[in-house]
C-alpha cells in the first residue's frame, strides 16, 4: 500500500504584500561604484574571460542565490551583454529570489518568524513559478529559460533587474540545479515534481553540452559549495568522455572559486582528510581535481558584493584593452 502523503489542498497561501521583506532593489550595486576590493588573482582572471571569449571558449559562471542577494545583479547582466559570460548557473533559490525582485523591488523572508508560525515559502506570487516552468516544460523548455521567458514577457515592473529575463533576451543560457523538497515554490499545491526535474535535468544537459566547450575556456564558482562543484564535476565526466573518443582533451582551462572560507596558501593540493576542510568541494573539485591534468585555478576569499563587482572591472578593462 502506498504511504499516506501531505494533503496540500488544506495549505493556506498568502500575497507576498502580507509578507516583511528582508531586501529590496536598493541593494542594487552601481557599474560605476569605486573599487572597494583588490586581490592579486582577479586581473589574471579577467584576462582569462577576454582570452576565452576571443576563442570561442566557454566561459561559465556558478553561483548561490546569495550572491544576487548581495546585489550583483547589474554585473551579471553585463558581463553577459559583453559576451564575458557564456552560461551561468544557479541553484533553486536563484530564481526565486530573481522572480520577487523583478515582480515587487523585493525578497527574502525571515526563515525564523515564518516558520514559527508556518507561513515560511507560502506566497502566491512566488509560487507561480511553478506555472511557468510547467509552460515552459511544454515548450520543450528547461528551469531557466522558462522562468526568464515568464519574467521578460510578464507584468513584472523590475525587470530591469532580473538576470534571468536578460539572459532570455541575449539568449544565454541560464541553467537552474533543484533538489526537490529544497525550495519553497516544491511547498505550493500547483508543484509537479515531474516538470521540476524535466526542467533542471534539461538544464543540467545544456550544462554539459556547454561543458564541451571548456578548452581554453573559465569556470568560475561563486559562493555555491556543493551545487557548482557536484553539477560541474559530472558535466566535465561526460564531456570528457565524448572528447575522449574523439582522440581530443578537455584539459587547459581556468578555474576560481569565490568563497569566505579560509585556504591555505597553497591551495593547489588537496586538504587531507584529517582536515574538515577536505570536505569543502570548491576547494578539490574546483582547485584541485579538475585541472589536474593541465588546467590552473585560482582562489579568491571575499564577500561576494566586493569579488563579483572586482571581477566584472577586470574583464572589462581587459576586454577594453
Amino acid at each position: 500500500m502506498p504511504y499516506p502523503q501531505f494533503d496540500r489542498s488544506k495549505l493556506l497561501v498568502k500575497p507576498l504584500a502580507e509578507r516583511q521583506h528582508d531586501l529590496t532593489l536598493d541593494i542594487l550595486q552601481p557599474l560605476d561604484g569605486p573599487p572597494t576590493y583588490d586581490h592579486p588573482s582577479i586581473p589574471e582572471i579577467g584576462r582569462r574571460l577576454v582570452a576565452a571569449k576571443d576563442r570561442g571558449a566557454a566561459r561559465i559562471l556558478m553561483m548561490g542565490a546569495h550572491v544576487l542577494r548581495a546585489g550583483t545583479q547589474r554585473h551579471l547582466i553585463d558581463l553577459m551583454e559583453r559576451g564575458l559570460v557564456s552560461l551561468i548557473a544557479m541553484n533553486g533559490a536563484g530564481p526565486i529570489h530573481d522572480w520577487e525582485f523583478a515582480r515587487i523591488g523585493a525578497s527574502t523572508e525571515s526563515v525564523a518568524r515564518y516558520v514559527s508560525s508556518g507561513e515560511f515559502g507560502l506566497w502566491r506570487e512566488t509560487g507561480e513559478i511553478n506555472d511557468a516552468l510547467t509552460k515552459g516544460v511544454k515548450d520543450g523548455m528547461g528551469y531557466g529559460e522558462a522562468v526568464g521567458r515568464a519574467i521578460a514577457g510578464g507584468l513584472f515592473p523590475y525587470k530591469h533587474a532580473s538576470v534571468l529575463a536578460a539572459a532570455y533576451r541575449l539568449r544565454v543560457p541560464v541553467t537552474v540545479h533543484i533538489g526537490i523538497g529544497y525550495d519553497i515554490i516544491h511547498e505550493h499545491p500547483n508543484a509537479d515534481g515531474g516538470v521540476l526535474g524535466r526542467a533542471s535535468y534539461t538544464d543540467f544537459l545544456v550544462f554539459a553540452e556547454h561543458v564541451k566547450k571548456l578548452e581554453g575556456g573559465v569556470v568560475l564558482n561563486f559562493g555555491t559549495a556543493v551545487m557548482g562543484p557536484e553539477v560541474y564535476l559530472k558535466a566535465l565526466a561526460m564531456a570528457r568522455n565524448v572528447a575522449h573518443q574523439r582522440g581530443e582533451r578537455i584539459a587547459k582551462f581556468t578555474t576560481a572559486a569565490f568563497d569566505l572560507v579560509p585556504l591555505d596558501d597553497d591551495y593547489h593540493r588537496q586538504a587531507p582528510k584529517t582536515d574538515p576542510r577536505y570536505y569543502f568541494r570548491p576547494w578539490k573539485t574546483i582547485l584541485v581535481r579538475t585541472v589536474a591534468d593541465g588546467g590552473e585555478s585560482f582562489y579568491v576569499q571575499g564577500d561576494h558584493k566586493e569579488t563579483v563587482p572586482a571581477v566584472w572591472r577586470a574583464a572589462v578593462e581587459a576586454d577594453a584593452r
